[in-house]
């Protein structure tokens, strides 16, 4: 996969996002992403203010026609399809587990968790050490195919590192580099690879 198509890859993956984001999420350097980013608006494929880009309708329809092309192998591999469905079941479960992260049952209504109760907020960062250890593997299975998936390995941990550091906003934080934002990067970067689509939970 060429660096402006990779380029505008990161940010269908990322739907919108500055140079050094989708360097970052896509093992590029900012120059080859600045670069691409250039010609892709020449072509009116994104869009750009203050720094932040998107796709334009032309720009998904590129994506798309490409994909076709270039993931053709991997999307006819049984072994990296079957190791997609096992992502799907872990997937669901770390769905659930960021659910009960952000709320709470009280008196039979969901509520926003204040984080006050220490032993529940305890048993999710346990569970998410189980779901951690699990998808490891699976990650690495989709690295043999397309190194710079383990990036995603890396970043992962770095994240959950941090969660077990102290810092809980790692566990779902929209802002910063969370478990939660860079397992959805996966899971759409996967989607994309493999011309599925995101299941409705």
């Amino acid at each position: 996969m060429d660096v402006d198509l990779l380029s505008l890859h990161g940010l269908g993956v990322k739907k919108a996002g500055g140079i050094e984001e989708i360097a970052k999420i896509m093992g590029l350097t900012s120059n080859q992403v600045e670069s691409a980013f250039k010609t892709a608006q020449a072509e009116g494929l994104i869009v750009g203010a203050r720094g932040n880009f998107m796709l334009t309708p032309s720009g998904h329809q590129h994506l798309n026609e490409s994909y076709a092309v270039v993931f053709k192998d991997l999307r006819e591999n049984e072994a990296l399809n079957k190791s997609y469905e096992r992502f799907e079941v872990i997937n669901k479960r770390l769905l659930a587990l960021f659910t009960a992260w952000q709320s709470v049952t009280k008196a039979g209504t969901s509520v926003p968790n204040d984080h006050s109760d220490f032993e529940y907020d305890n048993r999710i960062f346990d569970d998410l050490g189980g779901i951690h250890e699990r998808s490891q593997p699976i990650i690495a299975a989709f690295s043999k195919e397309v190194p710079r998936f383990a990036l995603y390995e890396e970043r992962l941990s770095d994240a959950y590192d941090k969660v077990l550091s102290g810092q809980s906003e790692y566990v779902s934080g929209v802002r910063i580099d969370s478990y939660h934002t860079i397992w959805f990067e996966l899971h759409e970067d996967l989607l994309r690879l493999l011309g599925r689509t995101r299941e409705e939970n």
